[in-house]
């Protein structure tokens, strides 16, 4: 494997709000991608996705630490480097009344890309057959997949994404889904910002997760499911308040979950129905639950989630004024 295409180390961003109180965005993140396909940059809302990726891009000074881009510092290298990086940070600018095709060879000018770009950038994002069209007509899908596709124009070898699903319907997600599947399996390293974890978990190779600015998790995907320590099972039992007062004097963590209970902490599942038959309860129905990457993220983000910092790095292998 080469060489990393970020790499940060002690990055930390701290803002002072307009009622003066310092407001740490990003404390402290060590953050690695590695070359090649597509890596998931997880976290609650807040955590700190998009200051981190504003920070890469040169768009935001960190207070402190390093950042890594391609090889090259940011941002005394990023001259260098940008010529190699696709990025879509926010909502796409185009000229409403020009066709997609026209707005991105106005755009291939300025970066020196030939005709040629355009029609493989529009074939890439599957915008070929839709290109006359003005984009103004264009749904927030489309938008999403030109604003990729002028990324596309200087053929990067990294091509970073905060959010792109965002607002779409189903079927948008699934077509920015495939989209971005087919970019990495091309050769492009794509940094997916998102917070649809499903969508996640069927497109990205490796992922890091960060909460309250730090990095909690970091592995591949398969390595973060499959070395999981969670365990939960659904239980189905007749006087569901009663289980849970025994259950959590047994130290269990439960949740009311409809007409079942989500348990944690158990060794064995039939921990749990010794428990509850030792008070004269019996289960009706007991099913272990399979982590998945939703699963682990709850799980790790817990304590971000509640405010605290209970959580410590677990790494696999594999419009305010600025302080």
């Amino acid at each position: 494997m080469g060489a990393p295409v970020i790499e940060t180390s002690g990055l930390r961003k701290v803002y002072r709000s307009r009622r003066g109180r310092r407001v740490v965005a990003v404390d402290g993140l060590d953050l690695v991608v590695p070359a090649g396909g597509v890596h998931g940059f997880l976290g609650p809302n807040g955590a700190g996705k998009t200051t981190t990726i504003r920070m890469l891009l040169g768009l935001a000074r960190p207070t402190s630490g390093e950042v890594r881009l391609l090889g090259r510092p940011v941002p005394a290298g990023l001259p260098e480097v940008m010529g190699r990086v696709g990025a879509v940070v926010e909502e796409p600018r185009f000229v409403p009344a020009f066709s997609g095709r026209k707005n991105l060879t106005l755009l291939a000018r300025t970066v020196g890309a030939g005709r040629d770009r355009v029609d493989a950038a529009l074939a890439q994002v599957g915008l070929d057959g839709r290109d006359r069209e003005h984009f103004a007509g264009y749904s927030l899908g489309m938008r999403q997949r030109l604003a990729i596709a002028a990324t596309l124009l200087k053929s990067p070898d990294l091509l970073i994404l905060d959010e792109p699903t965002n607002g779409l319907d189903p079927a948008g997600i699934r077509d920015i889904r495939e989209m971005v599947r087919e970019l990495g399996e091309s050769g492009v390293t794509v940094l997916l910002s998102s917070h649809i974890l499903a969508e996640v978990q069927q497109v990205c190779h490796s992922v890091s997760i960060i909460g309250e600015g730090r990095l909690i998790a970091s592995g591949s995907v398969a390595e973060l499911v499959g070395d999981s320590t969670l365990a939960v099972a659904r239980v189905w039992v007749e006087d569901s308040s009663t289980a849970i007062r025994h259950l959590e004097r047994a130290r269990y963590r439960v949740v009311r979950n409809g007409d079942h209970l989500d348990v944690e902490g158990f060794e064995h599942p039939e921990d749990i129905t010794r428990v509850l038959a030792a008070e004269g309860l019996y289960v009706r129905e007991l099913v272990p639950v399979r982590a998945d990457l939703e699963s682990v993220f709850l799980q790790l983000t817990r304590g971000s989630a509640l405010g605290g910092r209970s959580v410590a790095p677990w790494t696999l292998s594999g419009g305010e004024a600025e302080q």
